[in-house]
């Protein structure tokens, strides 16, 4: 079958290689390059890289709705998408003969939108999972195909959520594939009185008041869920410069002893546990000791 993919970051690479693997992948959708770091050098998205490393003809609009003839002329029977990054018109939905299968990392109609899985770890929710659903005009609104449970641990950040949650619909995508085409499966609306919305992060999103913070259990859940963007993180003022801390989970550096489940970074210095930095920075105990109070 003849397949346009629609993805962007590293973690939905699983997916397109194995839609490699059983169907003709004709092209590739993704992000603009972007530029990044210091030095704003201008970078590729991931599954940029990989298509073009496969010989996968790679299409990046700033707007999708210019692309609508070139994507026509491609004749693909159908759209999967994965973190694409941006809403997809319904009149380039309606394109390909069984449409546009989308890969959402919730048990939709939970947590519909651009952050389910950053959402779900703030909540504290113990069990998730991955819905496969047919897209229509609505954000995260079509009938399921099918759903997969996955349980949270509570040492799990969005970074690894969000790679082995792909990584597992990947393994299951053919068969949704598969028994969809052959008209095996009935699609079910999804129920709307059980839908609820997560909105779009921001860098301001991981900031904490040391003066007045939220409980510490929801300080950990922050540090697992902006994990590695934007961060939990706070300001100090110490020789009359303000300086960042950027609140870590122990997971992102295992290597570390700590008792903690949180690390603390000063600006411009490497990751240690509570304890060395309390050690390191006493004058800022009193501060610091507000966060876990």
């Amino acid at each position: 079958m003849k397949i346009i993919f629609f993805g962007t970051p590293t973690q939905v690479i699983p997916v397109l290689e194995e839609l490699t693997k059983h169907h003709e992948v004709v092209a590739v959708v993704t992000a603009p390059d972007q530029k990044v770091g210091r030095k704003q050098l201008l970078t590729p998205p991931p599954v940029k890289v990989f298509a073009e490393k496969h010989n996968i003809p790679v299409l990046q609009p700033e707007k999708l709705t210019d692309e609508i003839s070139q994507l026509s002329t491609l004749n693909s029977q159908l759209y999967v998408v994965a973190a694409y990054g941006k809403i997809i018109p319904k009149k380039i939905l309606d394109i390909p003969q069984y449409g546009a299968i989308n890969i959402h990392p919730s048990l939709l109609p939970k947590y519909r939108g651009s952050t389910p899985i950053q959402s779900t770890l703030l909540d504290g929710i113990k069990n998730s999972g991955v819905s496969f659903i047919l897209m229509d005009a609505q954000m995260d609104h079509g009938p399921l195909l099918h759903q997969i449970p996955f349980a949270i641990s509570p040492t799990d950040t969005f970074d690894w959520l969000m790679h082995n949650m792909f990584s597992q619909a990947s393994i299951i995508l053919p068969s949704v594939i598969q028994n969809y085409t052959d008209g095996k499966t009935t699609a079910q609306t999804q129920d709307e009185t059980q839908a609820t919305y997560t909105k779009i992060i921001t860098r301001q999103d991981g900031y904490i008041d040391i003066d007045n913070p939220p409980p510490p259990d929801h300080i950990e859940r922050m540090t697992r869920a902006y994990y590695p963007w934007p961060n939990a993180w706070t300001t100090v003022r110490m020789k009359n410069k303000e300086l960042r801390i950027k609140l870590l989970p122990h997971s992102s550096h295992p290597e570390l002893d700590s008792g903690s489940p949180i690390l603390m970074q000063m600006e411009g210095k490497q990751p240690v546990s509570l304890k060395d930095f309390i050690n390191g920075y006493p004058e800022l105990q009193t501060l610091i000791q507000k966060l876990f109070a």
